[in-house]
């Protein structure tokens, strides 16, 4: 079975003006429970931009092999964290290196974008 890491910002931690982060996690958690129907193996892991957060996606990456890793929209579009967007990257390629990368456009298709690497 294929296995899946998709990466994001907790909604819960991190506050998005204008949006409850309560609602953005149950959203996030259906998108994950969408995986299995599909016949593919996938983990979430959520951070909080804070010192933790390398420490959460190392053990994330190698916890075990990946086929895909998603990095979601929450990490890749905001403008201000584009420095840490490019050291999310550089950990994957790093430390996921034969894992394919791909992206979403929201919490709501990262079944797809990791289908699209599959």
């Amino acid at each position: 079975m294929p296995s899946v890491l998709i990466l994001g910002i907790d909604p819960t931690a991190v506050p998005v003006p204008g949006m409850d982060g309560a609602a953005l996690r149950a959203g996030l958690d259906r998108e994950l429970a969408r995986f299995a129907e599909h016949g593919l193996d996938a983990a979430m892991t959520l951070v909080p931009l804070d010192a933790t957060t390398e420490g959460m996606l190392l053990a994330a990456l190698t916890g075990r092999a990946w086929d895909v890793v998603v990095i979601g929209g929450g990490i890749r579009k905001p403008e201000p964290l584009l420095t840490f967007f490019e050291e999310v990257v550089n950990l994957v390629r790093r430390h996921a290196p034969k894992a394919a990368i791909a992206f979403n456009s929201s919490g709501g298709d990262s079944v797809e974008a990791a289908l699209r690497r599959l």
